[in-house]
Parts: structure tokens; sequence; C-alpha cells
């Protein structure tokens, strides 16, 4: 008689196969400085990361690729929480290796960034690999990561999850608690 895995078993093993590895920088860990092409409301400027933080906490959100569904619900629920961001003094900004030709009509579109955060391009997925954000599955593309950055360039919080949904509650959580130590 042939003996077959428990459903428990198989279920565990298919999650384990299906479920990217995240290594993400760990909080304390010193934010890598990059500066990168980026549009706000579809007009080209250059993202100094450095520039940033001298304004106040920045919230760097990896994503896989503009207009596709999941990136598209995200970069929508930053917009809808830029104002409570702005209010701490935090920057947003989306970074993806994905679909990058696309990011000017992707920061102006409503039912995307709305124009009210910029959308930086990391071609070749570089910035993301130096914040341990590439999608495994494919390398080029970049993992659905958020940080949170002190103005003094650590990392305060990290939110590694493919599902869009809790990324802006993670990181207002964290530029909350930085506001808090003040």
């Amino acid at each position: 008689m042939r003996r077959f895995p428990s459903l428990a078993v198989l279920a565990a093993a298919v999650a384990a196969i299906a479920t990217p590895a995240f290594a993400a920088l760990e909080v304390g860990a010193k934010a890598p400085d990059f500066t990168a092409p980026a549009y706000l409301a579809g007009k080209p400027f250059t993202f100094k990361l450095t520039d940033a933080l001298k304004q106040g906490p920045v919230v760097v959100y990896f994503f896989p690729a503009a207009h596709t569904p999941g990136c598209n619900l995200e970069a929508h629920l930053f917009s809808e929480a830029i104002d409570k961001f702005k209010a701490r003094h935090a920057t947003v900004i989306g970074v993806t290796a994905g679909n990058t030709d696309q990011l000017a009509a992707f920061s102006t579109e409503t039912e995307h960034c709305g124009g009210r955060f910029a959308v930086a391009a990391d071609p070749g997925a570089k910035i993301a690999a130096q914040y341990d954000a590439v999608l495994d599955k494919k390398p080029e593309w970049s993992n659905r990561t958020s940080y949170a950055i002190a103005p003094d360039g650590s990392v305060v919080a990290v939110h590694s999850d493919l599902n869009p949904n809790l990324h802006v509650k993670a990181m207002m959580d964290a530029v909350a608690a930085l506001e808090a130590e003040k």
C-alpha cells in the first residue's frame, strides 16, 4: 500500500516553494544612499535620498512593476495616505525596476500615484539589490519591500510582503513612532 503525505505536509511544501525568501535590510542598518531618475505628477527629476533625509524621515517602498494589479493598489494606498505622511514631514518614494518606461504616466494617474508622491526608476534592480529587495523569481524586478528611514539614515522599520495591503500601515506606524521619540 502506497502512503501519501498528509494535506498539511503537502500544503507546507507548496507554501515553501511558492513563497519568496525575504532578506531585507535589518532595522538599525544604514540605508544605502542612492540617486535615481524619478517622476512626480509626470514631471521628471532626480531623486536623491540624502536630500530627502534632510527634510525628515523617508519611506522607500520597492514594488515589482508599474501598471500591475498589486503595484497599482499599493500606489493608490500610499496616495490616499500621503497627507498623513507629509504631516509627519515624511517623504514617500516608490522605487521599481519593472516597467520603468511607464513611470511618468503611473505617477500621474489618479488610480495609482495621482501626482501625490514620486516614483523612481531602478533599471536592472541595482538599488533594489543594495536594499536586498530583489524579486527572487524575477531578479530583474524589485520585490515588494518597504523601509522607513530616519533622518540619520538608519532603517527604523522594514515590511516585506508581496501582499500590498499592509505596507502603508507598517510605514505609517514607523514614522509615527519616530515622531513620538522627538
